[in-house]
C-alpha cells in the first residue's frame, strides 16, 4: 500500500506578519510548498527557515490558477491548502493527525475562525465558515477565478474537529488594500464573463451588501466589528461596479 503523507500548499505574496506561526502550526506535515508571488518582506527567507520549498511566481494568475500551482508542486497523497495568514489550532492539527491514519472520505472540511482588526467575528456571515481544506491527491482543484476561488470536488466533505484561525485583517491600512484588490479582481472577472457595471447597480448592491450583512446575517452582534465588516462589504461592492462600468467604457472606447 502507498504510504499516507501529507503536503501543505501555500500561497503567497508579503505574507511575513503571520506566515512564521501558520508553518509552524503545520511542522508535522511531511512537505510545505509555498508559491510566492513576489515578495518583499523576508517572506521566502521565513518559509524556508521553516523547511518549506519556496517557488517564485511572479506573473499572478488569480488565487485559484495560484493555488492550484501550489497543489501541484506537492508530491503527497493528501494535500492541505492554507492561506498564509491561517493557523491550523492543537486540536484541528489531531483531529488532520487521525483522519489521515484512518481516512473515511476524500475531502474534509475545517471551521475557520476569522478575526477582523484584533476581534474574533461570530456572525456577519463569517460564522459558522465550513471549508473544505484538506482533500486526497487526484479528488479536488481550485476553481480558476481570480478571487473567491473554491475547491471543486465530487464527494462529500467530512467535518474536523478544532479550528483554523484566521487573521484575515490585521488593521484598517489592510482592510483599505483588500478592499480595492478584491473589488478589482472582482470587476475584472465579472467582466471577462460578460457582465456589465453601472452606478446605479453599485448603489444598489452595495447598499443590499450592507444590509444583508448587518441585518440579515446578524453582523450588529458583533458590535463595532460587525457594523465595521457591513461597510467594508457595501464598499467592495460598490467599488466593484463601479470598475465594472468603467472597463465597459473603455471597451466601447476602443
Amino acid at each position: 500500500m502507498q504510504e499516507t503523507t501529507l503536503g501543505v500548499a501555500i500561497i503567497t505574496r508579503n505574507a511575513a506578519a503571520r506566515l512564521a506561526e501558520c508553518l509552524q502550526s503545520v511542522a508535522f506535515a511531511d512537505q510545505i510548498v509555498v508559491i510566492d508571488g513576489g515578495s518583499t518582506d523576508g517572506t521566502a527567507e521565513i518559509a524556508r527557515a521553516h523547511g518549506a520549498q519556496v517557488i517564485e511566481q511572479t506573473d499572478w494568475p488569480g488565487f485559484g490558477p495560484q493555488k492550484n500551482r501550489a497543489v501541484d508542486a506537492l508530491t503527497t497523497t493528501w494535500i492541505l491548502s492554507l492561506d498564509a495568514d491561517e493557523i491550523v489550532s492543537p486540536e484541528l492539527a489531531a483531529a488532520i493527525r487521525a483522519a489521515l491514519a484512518a481516512p473515511t472520505a476524500d475531502v474534509y472540511a475545517v471551521d475557520r475562525l476569522s478575526s477582523f482588526c484584533g476581534h474574533w467575528i461570530h456572525h456577519s456571515g463569517w460564522y459558522p465558515d465550513w471549508i473544505p481544506r484538506l482533500f486526497k491527491r487526484g479528488t479536488a482543484r481550485f476553481s480558476d477565478d481570480l478571487v473567491h476561488e473554491r475547491l471543486v470536488f465530487d464527494t462529500p466533505a467530512q467535518r474536523l474537529a478544532g479550528k483554523l484561525m484566521h487573521y484575515s485583517y490585521e488593521n484598517f491600512e489592510g482592510v483599505l488594500r483588500k478592499l480595492d484588490a478584491y473589488s478589482t479582481a472582482g470587476a475584472l472577472q465579472r467582466h471577462a464573463a460578460g457582465q456589465r457595471g453601472s452606478f446605479g447597480k453599485a448603489l444598489g448592491r452595495g447598499a443590499w451588501a450592507f444590509v444583508r450583512t448587518y441585518l440579515l446575517r446578524r453582523g450588529f452582534l458583533d458590535g463595532r466589528a460587525g457594523f465595521m465588516i457591513a461597510v467594508f462589504n457595501a464598499e467592495t461592492v460598490y467599488y466593484r461596479f463601479l470598475k465594472l462600468a468603467r472597463l465597459g467604457e473603455e471597451r466601447r472606447s476602443q
